[in-house]
């Protein structure tokens, strides 16, 4: 039995390190099933993979080289170069001992220090050594390595935040048997013969489970059946969703809010902060206090005519653009926005009906989260759905829970695959999403 290869050995035979510094350019890129699970896990870590394997006597195909953020994100989803360096692959597996198949791996982190090389025979357990060598400059960060690490970190952030005020966190269904916002925008499903949906927010769960553990929160997929082809839509997306009893009105929303965002915002900072400094990504400070407008000053300040129902993109854009010169903050919530644009269960501002109780929070000149306070009186939700012109009967399972009494209560849910791509400057939502569904994407 030969030893396994002493990998400073390796390296010092084969010419890797210079083609990595020299970013190893024309090398496709292609992967077993098992091979890209395994880079899939170490781009989720922050770590760079490129695998050699050798075996074919003429290594005719340099497609045996996989950079794991690039595997990742799938081709044509990612701003990373591809891969690269014939000449380069060919001498480093020619370098290695005549024996069977082997495989090398080098596997570099995302800050500086000891590069880690793993060299494995067939049928033998691979052998790791850090080996310290001058770090090449920086290889560029895949922007869609943002989709796995900071959605991820956001919601760790979150979490520690909000568990931080007492809140419990819940899990809710995903097939549901009625629409939340509205029966246009769901996708339907034959739930064993009967009609169901996949749930469009945890809304009526959230809602529900306030009157049992007061604070509650739950991060998880929903879907939106809405025709939207834009660089900021997605059909399916992650979604932060928390709701707390016992308020006043939106403000304490807004309150809570802020502090989540504090935390998610500290925890892409302390965590990822190399990832952070190349990709050139500025954290944003979040005030002690959110500047807040109302929605008929947010119409004057974008320059919309003062009937308009809603802000459209490039209102917020002014908007984001009035707070950042006139309170030097990259939030701003916009609030009372008019009823008719708000779901049924909405509280209407008191003494000044036609506008509710509900914001929301731009980023950086972009929607970034909808909350507000919501009705917690049960005649007030069976007046509030005939206005709708709908029937409360179809609501009786979520009407239920407000005939027993509920505390006066309110929520926001925030989609972390758009604050991610607002935090990085993505020009597509899709860059910073691993694996997109839209209009057109269903695969893979």
């Amino acid at each position: 039995m030969n030893p396994v290869a002493d990998p400073s050995s390796l390296l010092s035979k084969a010419t890797i390190m210079p083609a990595i510094a020299d970013r190893l350019k024309n090398v496709s890129v292609s992967a077993s099933a098992a091979m890209t699970q395994r880079a899939r896990d170490l781009a989720a870590r922050g770590i760079k993979v490129i695998s050699l394997s050798s075996g074919e006597p003429d290594f005719a195909t340099p497609a045996n080289a996989i950079e794991a953020a690039h595997a990742a994100a799938l081709a044509g989803d990612t701003k990373y170069p591809p891969l690269d360096g014939t000449p380069a692959l060919r001498q480093a597996t020619e370098a290695l001992p005549p024996f069977g198949t082997r495989t090398a791996h080098l596997l570099v982190g995302l800050t500086d220090g000891p590069w880690r090389v793993h060299v494995q025979a067939d049928g033998f357990a691979p052998e790791a050594r850090d080996v310290t060598m001058p770090h090449p400059d920086p290889l560029p960060v895949p922007l869609t390595l943002a989709g796995v690490a900071v959605p991820d970190l956001f919601g760790r952030g979150a979490r520690a935040a909000l568990d931080e005020l007492g809140f419990t966190e819940i899990q809710t269904p995903k097939l549901v048997s009625s629409a939340t916002e509205s029966g246009a925008t769901v996708f339907g499903v034959d739930y064993f013969g009967r009609p169901a949906y996949l749930a469009q927010s945890p809304q009526f769960y959230k809602q529900t489970m306030v009157g049992v553990f007061e604070r509650v929160y739950e991060t998880g997929p929903v879907f939106r059946a809405e025709p939207h082809d834009t660089a900021r839509h997605l059909a399916e997306y992650t979604s932060l969703d928390a709701e707390l009893g016992f308020i006043s009105d939106h403000r304490d929303v807004l309150a809570v809010l802020r502090h989540a965002l504090d935390g998610m915002t500290s925890a892409v900072r302390n965590e990822a902060g190399t990832a952070v400094e190349r990709l050139k990504v500025t954290i944003p400070e979040v005030p002690a206090e959110i500047p807040v407008v109302h929605f008929r000053e947010a119409l004057i300040i974008a320059g919309a005519p003062p009937d308009e129902p809603d802000l459209a993109p490039a209102h917020e854009r002014a908007v984001g653009r009035w707070a950042a010169e006139t309170h030097g903050s990259d939030f701003i919530a916009v609030e009372g926005y008019p009823m008719s644009k708000r779901p049924f269960y909405t509280h209407p501002q008191p003494g000044d009906e036609p506008w509710s109780n509900s914001f929301d929070l731009l980023f950086r000149g972009q929607e970034l989260v909808t909350g507000g306070q919501r009705l917690h009186r049960h005649q007030d939700y069976l007046a509030a759905i005939r206005a709708r012109g709908e029937d409360p009967a179809a609501y009786a399972d979520y009407l239920e829970a407000f005939a027993h009494g509920m505390p006066p209560h309110g929520g926001f849910a925030i989609g972390l695959e758009r604050w991610a791509g607002r935090l990085t400057q993505a020009e597509n939502i899709r860059e910073v999403t691993l694996f997109p569904r839209d209009l057109h994407r269903l695969t893979p």
